[in-house]
């Protein structure tokens, strides 16, 4: 780490940032020169900003703060090391950390530790999870009083209408997708395909496949701050917010998975197209623990606009191969490649909880052969199944009262989530869409 700075001597300041429950990057501004102290030593902030409200408030009954005195953890840094940060005007790296107590003992308040130890119980078993994500997010107008399409920088033209799959949306922000792209090059994030999509303004870029799920979940953590950061130097703005526009379909995380055993051999493939008791016994697990964890998949206020039938989200839960109206859908195409796409989460997610919770339900279904029931053709939102909790309130209690949720989290982060939203669910309740969508935009 201490020789990419001298490599880059241009770097006149850093970030040390960690992901807090709501997926902000929390941290402080180091000079370049002080940054061997935090790489040798680590840094200190307290414990309770991992548990911060999405104003960044501190959560009021949190025991983090005046019952322990608001006491400090230390931080150190990820195996990520430093990377670039180009969407700022002076050279800048970021230094991306996690939480631990003084003792070593990693806190488990955080969310980033929370999937590292979902992975500890897959390497115990002798399996890796290969991880892929998809990540939706609008391009916003929002300097006038409505948000709106940006105008095309080719053009100077605003279009106002969804065009899925357009080569021509793509190429009215070719500057801004450029520098987007060559961003990632910079930050080592894979970048593969981008498209348009089914919302006004509103594009997808694929994350490629990896073997390590803890630097797929930071991939699509920097991504996230990456095309929000480029969209402002661009001039507009760039949101991951569930759902901007009541009449459009929201934005999702959509996440890949198969699992490898310790001989390379995809555990998901019997050679054809439908797959191995395993990858029954994992959708099994996705689909026992969906309703309970529902909070992770749609954390916020703005996320339940999106959870309704006929708009490219799954409201029901069920699986089934190659149907994009389910809530886990197995793809078709080479037996070798076999994997589960989980469809469930907004674009607003905390990607390091997002990851935890789907890997770490697919265990609890491998481990305990959990049969799901047959899966599904035609129309799901046609369908009388059970279905994920469309309130937010719901959702809190629902994950708060789980009795499968300690399965996946640790008992601490499942109480300081569940704190966090109590709060959030309460002030947002004294605010009108238009400031709730204010909130939102930037934030999430």
């Amino acid at each position: 780490m201490k020789s990419w700075l001298r490599k880059t001597p241009q770097v006149r300041t850093i970030r040390v940032a960690a992901a807090d429950l709501n997926g902000q990057p929390r941290g402080k501004r180091v000079p370049a020169r002080f940054a061997d102290k935090v790489v040798t030593d680590g840094t200190r902030f307290p414990l309770s900003v991992m548990n911060l409200d999405i104003w960044g408030e501190d959560v009021d009954d949190s025991p983090l703060v005046f019952e322990s005195g608001d006491r400090d953890g230390v931080l150190k840094p990820t195996e990520r090391g430093f990377v670039p940060m180009p969407w700022l005007e002076a050279p800048t790296a970021l230094l991306p950390i996690w939480m631990f107590y003084d003792d070593g003992r990693p806190f488990d308040g955080d969310p980033r530790h929370a999937l590292a130890s979902v992975l500890k119980r897959y390497k115990a078993r002798g399996l890796t999870p290969v991880v892929a994500v998809e990540l939706e997010f609008f391009l916003i107008d929002d300097s006038g009083k409505s948000l709106q399409v940006p105008l095309s920088p080719r053009s100077g033209k605003r279009r106002k209408a969804a065009e899925i799959m357009s080569i021509r949306a793509l190429d009215a922000f070719d500057t801004f997708f450029t520098d987007l792209y060559d961003a990632c090059e910079a930050m080592d994030i894979p970048a593969d395909t981008a498209i348009s999509e089914a919302g006004l303004g509103q594009f997808e870029i694929n994350l490629m496949h990896q073997d390590d799920a803890l630097r797929a979940a930071d991939d699509a953590w920097l991504f996230k701050m990456l095309v929000k950061g480029m969209a402002r130097r661009h001039g507009f703005a760039a949101s991951f917010m569930a759902k901007p526009y009541e009449d459009y379909s929201g934005s999702g995380l959509h996440m890949h998975f198969s699992i490898l055993d310790e001989n390379g051999n995809n555990i998901f493939d019997d050679g054809g197209p439908r797959g191995t008791d395993t990858l029954r016994h994992a959708i099994g697990g996705c689909l026992t623990a969906m309703h309970d964890s529902t909070l992770v998949f749609a954390p916020h206020a703005n996320s339940y606009d999106r959870l309704v039938p006929g708009a490219h989200a799954p409201t029901r839960i069920c699986w089934a191969y190659e149907n994009r109206t389910s809530a886990v859908r197995v793809p078709s195409g080479n037996p070798a490649a076999r994997r589960i796409e989980h469809r469930v989460a907004g674009g607003d997610v905390n990607p390091y909880l997002t990851v935890a919770a789907i890997l770490g339900a697919a265990l609890v279904g491998i481990e305990d052969r959990i049969e799901p029931p047959a899966p599904i053709s035609g129309n799901a939102y046609d369908l009388d199944l059970p279905q994920v909790p469309t309130d937010w309130g719901k959702a809190i209690e629902t994950f708060a009262n789980s009795p499968l949720m300690p399965r996946i989290f640790p008992a601490e982060l499942i109480r300081n989530l569940t704190l966090t939203k109590r709060q959030e669910l309460h002030y947002m309740a004294e605010l009108s869409p238009a400031e709730q969508v204010e909130i939102y935009l930037d934030t999430v």
